[in-house]
């Protein structure tokens, strides 16, 4: 097999590889510092659709982590790209936070429950009975379920949170219909990031901290892949799995002097 071609794009999961649990990972800012010196092309990406990018900078930025608004991309944009793609200008019922609320308003989409084209399930920390109700009725009715992600659980402070994927689960057992889920592990998120910032997966890399969501959907995208194990996915468990990373390393640290 011929030498894969030096990376020249880095993707990046934001929880579990550049911070954990509200603190910055060591390395992270030397990381994310070389690459910014160096003009290489990146993104830090999230599955997580509560916070819009400015959010998001804002709270790196008090963590001591710089990322440009640009470089961050999350599975409420991947989700509005994808619907203005397949139906511009189109109408949804939504149950979220603000992250997929902006996302779907800068693209034009009408916020309505009055016959909507599409049902968008993404994360929040407050569901209620009620918008599950009328999101299983407008389904039921016709509109298509879409999900930002299919994560089960989030991360808190208090410990796991149910999250988009047990709460598309729900509303599958009500209606018998499957979401398309946008996110990680679907390599859309990925192909669609590395168009944003104008890279090739030949020459692009993936970080992740869990082998379920981000090495699969950046082998699937046709990406190298390294595994930190500063997150979810422990030593013991890599080898369970029918695909590998390109490589598995401690922490993000030890990939500074690959940029």
């Amino acid at each position: 097999m011929a030498d894969r071609k030096p990376i020249e794009s880095w993707l990046t999961d934001m929880d579990g590889v550049l911070i954990h649990e509200g603190v910055p990972i060591p390395g992270a800012d030397t990381f994310l510092k070389k690459l910014r010196d160096s003009g290489r092309p990146f993104l830090v990406l999230t599955n997580n659709s509560i916070y819009t990018a400015r959010d998001l900078h804002a709270r790196l930025r008090r963590m001591g982590l710089d990322v440009p608004v640009d470089n961050i991309w999350t599975s409420a944009l991947a989700t509005a790209q994808f619907l203005n793609d397949q139906r511009p200008g189109g109408s949804a019922y939504v149950i979220g936070e603000a992250g997929l609320t902006t996302a779907l308003h800068d693209i034009g989409y009408i916020l309505t429950d009055q016959e909507p084209d599409f049902v968008i399930l993404g994360e929040t920390r407050t569901y209620s009975f009620e918008a599950l109700t009328k999101a299983v009725r407008l389904i039921n009715d016709g509109a298509r379920f879409i999900a930002t992600n299919p994560d089960n659980v989030g991360p808190s402070t208090e410990g796991d949170l149910p999250a988009t994927g047990s709460v598309a689960a729900l509303i599958t057992a009500a209606t018998g219909k499957k979401p398309y889920f946008v996110g990680k592990p679907n390599p859309l998120m990925m192909r669609a990031g590395l168009n944003a910032i104008g890279a090739h997966s030949e020459t692009s890399a993936m970080i992740g901290d869990r082998m379920d969501t981000d090495v699969l959907a950046g082998l699937e995208a046709g990406m190298r892949t390294f595994l930190v194990l500063s997150g979810v996915t422990q030593p013991d468990e890599v080898d369970g799995y029918p695909f590998r990373p390109s490589q598995v390393v401690d922490s993000i640290a030890d990939l500074v002097n690959l940029v």
